[in-house]
């Protein structure tokens, strides 16, 4: 468990992160979602300690990571693990090498040992097979499983994923997702997903925050933000009419306000809003 207390970041006269406190679960995928500018890669890098907030306190199963010594604060670091959002992926390395190396880093273990982990974790995000090619040789959704393969492969308690969804096709991001919501689950790992792709915050939402101008402006679930009211949050996440009529269609019909035996196509074709036809 990550908790965020009233966290404050400024640069210069720009307030960036204004007095945001949250609790990111284990076991759980925590999504942080706003249009740009809104604060998340701040957010984010401060609680990686990239970025030292003005005030406030980041705390890591209890553990103020501001007042941790550098030694503790290192050890902490190895329980992180990141997938990056362009997978970062060194190209002179073959997949097998990218996912070597966190362990040639932090690890003690013999070669044998540190060879059948990489094996785990590639065949663990279906990967059994790409050992030795270069990034180049893979596609993008390959290049992703191999950057999720890196980013567990020393077992952390805590997983950052920057856009994982990036530059992939819809049935591709839907692979991805559903492979992070695994993982999460298996190892009870506390997962921060940074993500525009409303797909994602649907399918694998179980905690949300969205931020608005550097505030937290709605916190929630994927079920319950089909019931927000705020107009922030709704105009950012069903920004098209489509997409109203979709949120429309799913309130009355978890409210058990749909007529089975009306027509829903001529509904959604007449003029005015679904809600509107709906009550003529």
């Amino acid at each position: 468990m990550i908790e965020i207390k009233n966290i404050k970041k400024s640069f210069g006269d720009k307030i960036i992160i204004d007095d945001i406190s949250a609790v990111m679960e284990a076991g759980k995928c925590n999504l942080i979602i706003g249009a740009s500018g809104s604060g998340k890669t701040v957010l984010t890098k401060c609680m990686v300690g990239l970025f030292h907030p003005d005030s406030g306190e980041i705390l890591y199963s209890g553990e103020s990571f501001g007042a941790m010594d550098d030694e503790h604060r290192k050890m902490l670091r190895q329980q992180i693990g990141m997938l990056f959002q362009g997978s970062a992926l060194f190209d002179s390395m073959t997949v097998e090498q990218n996912v070597m190396f966190p362990l040639e880093m932090f690890s003690r273990d013999n070669y044998k040992t540190r060879k059948k982990r990489v094996d785990e974790v590639l065949a663990r995000v279906e990967l059994k097979d790409a050992h030795k090619k270069f990034p180049a040789e893979i596609s993008g959704g390959m290049k992703k499983r191999v950057g999720i393969a890196r980013s567990i492969v020393l077992n952390p308690k805590y997983l950052f994923c920057d856009e994982p969804n990036s530059g992939l096709d819809p049935q591709t991001s839907l692979v991805i997702d559903k492979l992070i919501k695994e993982l999460t689950n298996e190892f009870n790992t506390t997962t921060i997903v940074v993500t525009h792709d409303m797909n994602s915050v649907m399918e694998i939402g179980d905690h949300i925050v969205y931020l608005y101008q550097g505030k937290k402006e709605w916190e929630g679930s994927n079920k319950e933000i089909i019931f927000s009211k705020s107009d922030k949050l709704n105009k950012f996440i069903f920004a098209s009419e489509f997409l109203q009529d979709a949120k429309d269609m799913r309130m009355l019909e978890m409210k058990g306000k749909i007529d089975n035996d009306r027509n829903m196509e001529d509904l959604l074709n007449s003029p005015g809003s679904l809600m509107d036809n709906l009550e003529k």
